[in-house]
């Protein structure tokens, strides 16, 4: 992963209070963390940078959507994404990221990347089984779903089969229907 410059927050020129970051993520983002699941991505970050006099907050809040690739039919379609985080960054001796939700910088520090907490906003954001909207309503016309209905066995087919059976196995189904 290549270290993303336009996504670091110099926060020690900042004044105590509020903060608004916009970053706009598209699929040059996700080539840099070699992540190539979507086809397409639009998505705006809106992030509310708190700067308090021991802490930072950062409020990420995820709009867009990403074009994936249905996993029943592999028709390519846009999934929206809507998800929020929240981060805060308190400082301490040594770096620490083992906590999702608490950063800690050492105190030297004077800026901040958040584009490993973009990128898993987002990654996390795409639901684990990815369904066409066009599947769950019917409208999906696809040469996928054409010949699975196509080589789906029919019930009226089955029928037809039980009409054809040989008479012996008549005898024996009334043995089990005698008591």
């Amino acid at each position: 992963m290549k270290v993303l410059k336009e996504y670091n927050i110099p926060f020690i020129g900042l004044k105590v209070g509020e903060h608004h970051f916009d970053f706009d993520v598209d699929n040059t983002f996700f080539q840099n963390f070699e992540y190539d699941e979507f086809n397409a991505v639009d998505i705006k970050i809106d992030l509310n940078f708190v700067k308090k006099t021991t802490l930072l907050e950062l409020y990420f809040t995820a709009t867009g959507f990403v074009n994936v690739n249905c996993d029943l039919t592999n028709e390519p379609y846009n999934q929206t994404i809507e998800d929020e985080f929240k981060l805060v960054v308190k400082f301490g001796e040594a770096y620490n990221d083992d906590n999702e939700d608490i950063l800690i910088v050492p105190h030297g520090e004077y800026e901040i990347n958040v584009a490993q907490y973009i990128y898993e906003l987002i990654v996390l954001a795409v639901p684990a089984k990815r369904v066409h909207p066009g599947i769950e309503d019917g409208t999906l016309k696809s040469d996928i779903l054409s010949k699975l209905e196509e080589l789906s066995p029919n019930v009226g087919e089955e029928k037809n089969e039980s009409e054809d059976i040989d008479p012996r196995w008549n005898n024996l189904k009334k043995l089990l229907t005698d008591k």
